[in-house]
């Protein structure tokens, strides 16, 4: 994991921290809500974000196209139908003390500019997958995932078979609504769940998160139907009319509408009372049979809630209070490397399983050859295991007096137990990785998994099952292959579980996918630091794949002004370390590249955008923004067609100009570049879309429920 202490790091050093820590979140995210296979802690997760979120205050300069301050989960899964949110389903900031509530209500409070307590309701967080149903007419139209928070996975059937959830809404209700809450499955139903597919050589899930979040995404409804599925109703995205004026009054609409809500949850009228809830709720938790990883604290009145609005990919008048980690010690039997796509050398603690919250653990990472040293951790050490967040376990510390005269030192290999390569460190870099490239098998193997995966050539039925089988025959070494295995018809079908049908069919699935998209194509190779944001960035920037190669070869040349890395540097969310990644790919993979060209048909960039006056411009801001934040206004250029650029050219054709704009202010001047303010910036996107916004507006409702306080006072026993 990092270990960095952001106020020592310089400019330099943040930009490469933060492509870093973008990677690392964009792969954890997809682990998490496409895969349901989380592989690090809750924990270590927050403690990435809150990484990103410290260095990109620090440098605002920064911020890139592809940071995860702006994304919420991931895309949705093959096989789904996709449905557009009506209103994001965003994620929420997270308190980690108590010292965070008081922060969370000071800063309330500061921006509302209002003093005195303020209410606000706590409800337990449900560990399970969000889904939210739509209702018109208090009729059922449809359900669907979070998925990457704008669009999800249509499981209207696999939620129509959960009896929490009504087909129908009772009682008085607004011609549309989006009722919002979490699938969970009980601890007790997901023992059960374990034991029968033990019996029958089914999938072990790793915890009850996990079993629900499979089950609900099943294309099969009636399997889900026998999954024991359950719901706790908490929020609401769109509705086309106000129904209450507080959370409180509209957690008692939802239970008139037919929904459970969840339990414990309460109107508090001060942190004092908020942290008080909170360890209430902490004390019953190994009690109740359904798991919780902490509380959720909401504004309880909701024109309040309007007026603090959203922030990047979290709303202003929410944070959840995580719950700290469950322990247990067991014994570290050895530990064990992993060869990754890029080459990374990961170490894996292969553990004496054990119990944790209902869970059997026997594995844990240990990420890096710096966190075997912090921890002093050697192969037959006594170690305390958490599940912090209650998903994937990491080894807190070595239990010294308990260690073993049979312990032994782990040494990190000097050559990669895969291919026998020398293992190598760059610079700053905290990983030790395999120089052997695609001399690898494992980095050969995981490259061209990562190539067929759905967010690259998605091609689907060709499982990580099938590349490992295909490499090991010959049949598919470099990417190319892929498309030439109807030559090797005769090898393959005399592989077991082959048949003439299911050949034809994989090979029909590679065929369709010869024709790809620009921003597809790069991310699809694998190029360490490009990630799908980077992709379609140098999509736009480059258009076509011929314009993009030339590019890049160009940029290689060391003997000639290069105009070319210029350029390439200047492009928001790239810089130095990314771009010679990108053209040591492209050098070192040239033949491989050529050859997969020959087989494909790589589409022109298509840019949906809205027209304006600084379409297909090239745009730098630079200064602090007042009306917005930087990435919001990096977005909005975006959506008007701009190109964004984190540095001043001849080709800038407009420099947007903040508070306190510096230098690149007066360079722009140098060059005769044209300086837009902010708010004739904003004026641009007003005249954009004047008349496209077309949502309906809300009517205010002042009547609050009789019942209201009476019901505040109330707390709901498991």
């Amino acid at each position: 994991m990092f270990d960095v202490d952001v106020n020592k790091i310089d400019e330099k050093q943040a930009k490469k921290i933060l492509a870093s820590l973008a990677m690392e979140i964009k792969f954890h995210d997809q682990q998490y809500h496409q895969k349901d296979n989380p592989q690090i802690t809750d924990s270590q997760y927050d403690k990435l974000r809150k990484l990103n979120d410290a260095i990109e205050k620090k440098f605002p300069n920064l911020v890139r196209s592809d940071s995860p301050s702006k994304t919420v989960g991931y895309s949705v899964k093959k096989g789904f139908k996709k449905i557009k949110h009506s209103v994001p389903m965003l994620s929420l900031d997270n308190a980690f003390n108590n010292s965070d509530i008081y922060d969370f209500i000071d800063k309330v409070k500061r921006y509302l500019r209002i003093t005195g307590d303020i209410e606000i309701w706590s409800e337990p967080k449900i560990d399970g997958l969000s889904a939210s149903i739509r209702y018109e007419k208090g009729k059922m139209v449809y359900a669907v995932t979070r998925g990457d928070g704008y669009t999800g996975e249509d499981i209207t059937e696999n939620i129509k078979t959960i009896s929490d959830i009504p087909h129908k809404l009772q009682g008085d209700f607004p011609d549309i609504i989006e009722i919002r809450g979490e699938v969970y499955m009980n601890k007790s139903d997901f023992i059960k769940l374990n034991q029968k597919h033990e019996k029958s050589g089914g999938k072990i899930f790793a915890n009850p998160r996990n079993a629900a979040a499979g089950s609900l995404r099943l294309l099969d409804p009636n399997i889900t139907a026998n999954r024991s599925l359950k719901f706790f109703a908490y929020g609401w995205g769109f509705t086309n009319e106000d129904f209450a004026v507080t959370m409180n009054m509209a957690n008692q609409k939802l239970k008139k509408w037919g929904f459970i809500t969840t339990p414990m949850s309460k109107k508090n009228d001060n942190a004092k009372s908020i942290i008080e809830h909170y360890e209430q709720i902490n004390l019953q938790r190994s009690k109740i049979d359904f798991d919780i990883d902490g509380v959720v604290h909401k504004i309880n009145d909701l024109n309040l809630q309007e007026r603090l609005g959203f922030v990047s990919r979290s709303p202003r008048w929410a944070i959840a209070q995580k719950f700290p980690a469950e322990q247990a010690i067991t014994v570290l039997k050895e530990i064990s490397i992993q060869v990754g796509r890029t080459g990374v050398l990961t170490p894996v603690a292969n553990l004496e399983p054990i119990n944790i919250g209902g869970v059997i653990v026997s594995r844990a990472t240990l990420h890096n050859a710096d966190e075997i040293k912090r921890l002093g951790v050697q192969n037959g050490d006594t170690v305390i295991v958490q599940r912090a967040g209650d998903v994937i376990p990491q080894i807190v510390s070595v239990i010294m007096d308990k260690r073993s005269k049979n312990s032994t030192e782990f040494v990190f290999p000097s050559l990669c137990p895969e291919c026998n390569s020398p293992v190598i460190k760059k610079g700053n870099d905290v990983a030790l990785r395999c120089s052997g490239g695609s001399y690898c098998p494992a980095q050969a193997i995981q490259s061209l998994i990562h190539f067929v995966s759905r967010n690259a050539f998605d091609i689907e039925g060709f499982g990580s099952k099938y590349i490992q089988q295909f490499y090991k025959d010959g049949i598919v070494k470099q990417f190319a292959d892929i498309f030439k295995i109807k030559n090797h018809k005769e090898k393959i079908l005399k592989k077991e579980g082959w048949a003439e049908l299911s050949l034809n069919n994989l090979i029909t699935e590679i065929d369709k996918k010869r024709t790809v998209s620009l921003d597809r194509f790069i991310f699809a190779l694998g190029i360490r630091q490009i990630g799908r944001e980077t992709a379609k960035t140098l999509a736009k920037n480059y258009k076509t794949f011929d314009n993009f190669q030339k590019n890049i070869i160009q940029a290689s040349d060391k003997e000639i002004d290069n105009n070319s890395y210029k350029e390439l540097v200047s492009i928001d969310g790239m810089g130095d370390i990314a771009v010679q990644d990108l053209i040591n790919y492209f050098v070192e993979n040239n033949e491989k590249i050529s050859d997969l060209v020959l087989e494909l048909d790589i589409q022109e960039y298509q840019i949906n955008t809205t027209k304006s006056m600084i379409s297909d411009k090239t745009i730098v801001f630079t200064g602090t923004l007042t009306k917005m934040k930087r990435d919001e206004a990096k977005t909005l250029a975006e959506k008007l067609g701009a190109k964004i650029s984190s540095s001043i050219s001849k080709k800038t054709d407009f420099l947007i100009c903040g508070e306190n704009a510096g230098s690149k202010a007066k360079k722009a001047k140098d060059l005769g570049v044209s300086i837009l303010t902010e708010q004739e910036f904003i004026n641009i996107e007003e005249k954009a879309f004047r008349g496209k916004k077309t949502a309906p507006k809300n009517n205010p409702d002042d009547k609050k429920d009789k019942q209201e306080k009476k019901d505040s006072e109330q707390i709901s026993l498991f």
